[in-house]
């Protein structure tokens, strides 16, 4: 769609042009680019400061309106040019609805208007007033795409919704390399700090992320960008999503202290208001890759280092202000995407509360946000956010065995303040371990018990696995995520166990009722009177009484998956007398899941 109009300007009278691209469906990605005056990213006046792009976007059939930030593009092509200058702004848009579509833009000159609220701020400029319409089909994706379930969304549930669909979601991700986006074929990346980049297992060498190992994995039909990049890091995710993983954690922003040293978002590592339009173009190449293979994005905007350098403070400066409106004028439009203030955050509540209620006022969709914990510090990190009504989800660090029980006192504690959490953990200590490669530890017995079932047993919502510096591929190195392929298949075990076999959104962690066999822990996580999934940690079995019915067992195996099987007893009968279990199949010094379901 090209549209044409002229506007009247204090200058001499510019002819402005508006595109429409992407796909026209549900839940698809919608630019609409417009021709305004010509500038570049070191121009003044600067044209991410003082030049303000929003759209208005209208449903005709429900009346609903949604604004949407834009932002300045150069030449509309960067990924591909690696243009500095240009005249097209451009908005993302995401229908959430089909049918008939207008929209009308605001475009706004004033110093540091990029940032000031008022929609009448600045003056009017270039194509301010262009309209149009379009119109939106039904999406035609398939899943894991996520354009084929819809906007991932916080309902006032433990567990995210798609909108679309309306099924709930478990995480099951990649913590590492947090440096993700440290890639060779981004335009301008490259290693500040080669002596410290690698943390303890230095080389004293520049390192960006090549990706080489899974080069393999890319496909012809596969996105690049400039005829040949790409292939690396967009075969890594496609190996992921074929492992049936579902997250990927990585920073946008890791200078002024962080541990990498090579991901920033602006033009210079030593520039904060002016943005390379060419990176952030083929960022967005990648990401709109993770969306279709069904792979959240988990933007972690800061870490602990820089958190209170940004800007020379923790809060809501204009520095901050203009980073995270980019972020969100570039990114959000993605249906599935976590905003997390930082990495093992620093920055005061006040402050966190400040930020928070900035994203939210940015966000169309209102994208779930977390913050990222110190080490074992759950229980008391969030006590000042709990009950805020930006906040939605957790991203807990903490040691394996408390994963369970900060699950349950998390989920019992943000119910308490009347805002439901979804509880995820996102990395697991000590620093210098995490998940092993399959070659040090092929069975991965203790993130898969503590930490995975750990988790979801406690109502949690899933993880994400981060790789210690002690050994090859780790957290800020990491080129090959086939070192832990055993991880990620049990990983996937055990989301498909919850989403084929649980209805999880209506069950709770719960006291066992039931006495086990001295050296058998369990947890339970049930719909009292319906359905019990009791995990057994190191084997064993229970002595268990249930509510009046019958019921039939049913053991499922953890570590390598496939379809339910039959133990020692194959139906209990409820009532005030404790029943014998029975024993698994199998392997019984191991951890199992019994299934106790009520008959129909």
């Amino acid at each position: 769609m090209l549209l044409r109009a002229c506007f009247l300007l204090a200058l001499p009278c510019l002819l402005s042009a508006q595109r429409l691209s992407g796909e026209l469906k549900l839940w698809h990605r919608v630019t609409v680019s417009f021709e305004g005056p010509e500038t570049s990213e070191d121009a003044t006046p600067n044209p991410f400061t003082d030049f303000r792009l929003t759209l208005e976007f209208r449903h005709a059939a429900s009346g609903r309106s949604t604004r949407v930030p834009g932002f300045y593009a150069a030449d509309g092509d960067a990924a591909e040019t690696s243009a500095t200058k240009g005249r097209i702004w451009q908005a993302h848009f995401m229908p959430d609805a089909e049918g008939e579509w207008t929209f009308r833009a605001s475009f706004r000159q004033g110093p540091w208007i990029a940032i000031d609220p008022a929609p009448d701020a600045g003056v009017p400029a270039a194509f301010d007033g262009a309209q149009g319409r379009f119109t939106v089909g039904p999406t035609d994706k398939k899943a894991p795409d996520f354009r084929a379930r819809g906007l991932l969304k916080y309902t006032g549930q433990h567990y995210l919704q798609f909108a679309g669909t309306g099924g709930y979601f478990l995480k099951g991700g990649a913590d590492s390399p947090e440096n993700f986006l440290a890639y060779f074929e981004f335009d301008g990346t490259h290693d500040l700090d080669a002596a410290f980049n690698e943390g303890q297992s230095t080389t004293g060498k520049p390192f960006v992320h090549r990706y080489d190992p899974h080069v393999r994995d890319w496909k012809s039909g596969d996105p690049v960008w400039q005829k040949t990049k790409g292939k690396g890091i967009i075969g890594a995710l496609n190996y992921l999503a074929s492992k049936g993983m579902n997250s990927v954690y990585f920073l946008t922003y890791n200078i002024d202290g962080g541990d990498g040293k090579d991901i920033w978002p602006w033009t210079a590592p030593d520039v904060r208001d002016r943005f390379d339009t060419s990176r952030l173009a083929q960022w967005e190449i990648v990401f709109s890759h993770m969306t279709k293979l069904g792979l959240m994005l988990h933007v972690i905007t800061q870490e602990t280092e820089n958190d209170r350098r940004l800007g020379g403070s923790p809060g809501l400066n204009n520095v901050r202000k203009l980073y995270l409106r980019e972020l969100v004028a570039r990114f959000a439009h993605h249906p599935a995407l976590i905003w997390n203030l930082g990495e093992e955050n620093n920055t005061p509540d006040p402050d966190r509360k400040a930020i928070a209620a900035w994203i939210r006022g940015l966000d169309p969709y209102d994208h779930p946000i977390g913050v990222h914990t110190h080490l074992n510090a759950a229980r008391r990190f969030y006590n000042g956010i709990l009950g805020d009504p930006h906040f939605e989800v957790s991203s807990i660090q903490s040691d394996t065995a408390f994963y369970h029980e900060e699950s349950v006192e998390l989920r019992r504690r943000s119910a308490e303040s009347g805002r439901r959490w979804a509880i995820f953990h996102d990395e697991q200590s000590p620093a210098d371990m995490g998940v092993l490669p399959d070659s040090g530890d092929p069975d991965h017995d203790i993130p898969r018990i503590e930490a995975l079932w750990g988790n979801l047993m406690g109502g949690g919502s899933g993880v994400e696995w981060y790789f210690g510096y002690r050994f090859p591929h780790m957290d800020l190195d990491c080129e090959d995520w086939r070192t832990r392929d055993r991880m990620w298949d049990q990983t996937r075990i055990a989301l498909e166990f919850f989403h084929r076999y649980l209805p999880f959104w209506e069950m709770e962690p719960v006291h066992p009722p039931f006495r086990v066999a001295e050296g058998s822990p369990a947890r339970v996580f049930a719909r009292i009177g319906e359905i019990y999934a009791i995990q057994f940690m190191r084997g064993g079995s229970a002595q268990i009484a249930l509510p009046e019915g019958e019921y039939t067992v049913h053991w499922f195996n953890p570590r390598t998956g496939g379809e339910l099987l039959q133990g020692e007893v194959r139906e209990l009968q409820g009532g005030k007398q404790r029943r014998w279990l029975g024993l698994p199949p199998s392997d019984r010094s191991r951890d199992w899941v019994a299934l106790i379901r009520r008959k129909r």
